[in-house]
């Protein structure tokens, strides 16, 4: 479904990402993990066409995503749900929601994508005429998770979910992931500095360290791996 190769991204002569390849298939949950400053976040970016690549190629269903803007690649099913939530706080939770149903097909099945996000998120049903900026971090969470799910996508990227919460309230967003994935069979792309919720999650993971691939493989090669234990738990 995605494929990037030798995908560079660079900020002001900087280079954050270099030489990236990766691949997701069709159904797969795959998890990007590294330290801060890696380049997880700009490679998402890169996906979605928030940022320009300097050079290699980004292909979706088999087409080049390189001269396409970031609403016509939303259009071909992909969801960015972006790091720090950000949600319009001076709109609803329900005006919020219906801001993701932006494709033709999410337009027509709204009702039924509000169904789906309110059993995933009942919070979000009880406060659905409040102001997003009146909800706590977690609630915020969920509205952006739920966000990204009213546009049905077919690709859906979470940059950093459980960034500035609570532990229990980590737990349940990682839960709320884990369910999503079953009830929409959606293809995921998880970028996360929790390393072991993230990669007990997935199918495979790939290892992003300043701007490169540095490991890649199933979730039990990875958690067994030395370097991992050895740099993201405390092994």
């Amino acid at each position: 479904m995605l494929s990037i190769t030798g995908l560079s991204v660079a900020y002001g002569g900087l280079h954050a990402l270099e030489r990236v390849s990766l691949e997701v298939r069709a159904g797969e949950f795959v998890t990007i993990v590294g330290p801060n400053g890696a380049g997880k976040t700009t490679l998402l970016k890169a996906i979605s066409g928030a940022v320009p690549a300097a050079a290699g190629r980004i292909e979706y269903g088999g087409r080049d995503l390189g001269r396409l803007a970031a609403a016509a690649r939303a259009r071909l099913g992909i969801a960015h749900v972006p790091e720090g939530r950000k949600v319009f706080p001076s709109l609803t939770v329900l005006e919020n929601l219906e801001m993701g149903s932006y494709r033709a097909e999410a337009r027509r099945r709204r009702a039924e994508g509000l169904d789906m996000v309110y059993a995933l998120f009942p919070p979000l049903r009880e406060r659905r005429g409040e102001l997003a900026g009146t909800l706590s971090g977690g609630q915020q969470q969920m509205l952006a998770l739920g966000r990204g799910l009213m546009a049905r996508p077919d690709l859906l990227l979470l940059d950093e979910p459980s960034q500035g919460l609570a532990p229990r309230l980590i737990e349940a967003i990682f839960e709320a992931i884990a369910r999503i994935r079953e009830a929409r069979g959606l293809t995921i792309l998880l970028v996360e500095q929790r390393v072991v919720e993230a990669v007990e999650l997935c199918d495979r993971a790939y290892v992003l360290e300043t701007g490169r691939i540095v490991l890649e493989g199933g979730r039990e090669t990875l958690l067994a791996d030395p370097r991992v234990q050895r740099a993201y738990l405390g092994a």
